[in-house]
């Protein structure tokens, strides 16, 4: 069984060297990158042979990635063997009280994107956070303006931030199974626990029914599932418990 890992989660780990050998021992065969790791794209791509990772799938923010750093962007996940390419969140004046023509504006520039990427042989997507499903004063939200206007982009279903931006990752399956090429797999906490890694819980042991969502999303087709924490007090830690998680599910 494959399975991912964001590397945005071990961003405070010791080196990329020790998380790449981390995860090749604990069972790993596939991570996902961020712009962290993007510096030297030929030293990353070596230390992920040596330990016997591939990279399907990267993070590229903001959207500009795909504008005036298409070409930069498009070398790098060449040179790193990605097949998926995702811009993981809207800039910082859509995170708050941004309008609905502020939101498709967004959209138009994804759909623009994805049309760049494809022609270059790639994939491209969208990665949810909880803006996306906080409603506009209309009652419209922004994800539903962003899959309306942008149809031709896949979406990386981040499931943990569909909860908490207070809506039901299992609807959003079955209406939208059609374009969820990827999930990240992560879990909330408790009320009240896990404080100091933000609410977040390692897979498996917070709050989300993770065997219901897995075999809803591989009946909508998705095959890529990337384990993240978005604050791990312990790198080891969850790359260990999330992995053994996953793999009875």
């Amino acid at each position: 069984m494959d399975v991912s890992f964001q590397l945005y989660s071990a961003r405070n780990h010791t080196s990329w060297e020790d998380t790449f050998a981390l995860l090749g021992k604990l069972g790993y065969t596939q991570v996902e990158g961020f712009g962290g790791i993007y510096d030297d794209p030929a030293a990353t791509k070596a230390m992920m042979e040596a330990n016997g990772l591939t990279m399907p799938s990267g993070h590229f923010f903001p959207i500009g990635s795909f504008e005036a750093d298409f070409d930069k962007t498009i070398a790098t996940a060449r040179t790193l063997g990605m097949s998926q390419l995702y811009c993981p969140a809207p800039e910082d004046d859509l995170r708050k009280g941004a309008d609905a023509a502020a939101w498709i504006a967004l959209a138009r520039r994804m759909e623009e994107a994805a049309r760049r990427v494809q022609d270059a042989g790639l994939r491209f997507g969208w990665h949810n956070h909880h803006w996306e499903f906080m409603p506009l004063d209309d009652g419209t939200l922004p994800m539903t303006l962003i899959l309306e206007t942008a149809p031709s982009i896949e979406w990386e279903m981040d499931v943990a931030w569909v909860v908490r931006g207070g809506s039901d990752p299992l609807v959003w399956i079955e209406n939208h199974k059609s374009r969820i090429t990827a999930a990240h797999v992560k879990d909330i906490a408790p009320d009240g626990e896990c404080a100091d890694e933000d609410g977040w819980a390692d897979v498996g042991h917070g709050t989300l029914d993770w065997k219901g969502l897995t075999r809803a999303l591989r009946g909508a087709g998705v095959t890529l599932f990337v384990m993240e924490h978005d604050k791990p007090s312990d790198t080891e830690r969850f790359a260990r418990r999330s992995i053994e998680t996953f793999k009875t599910l």
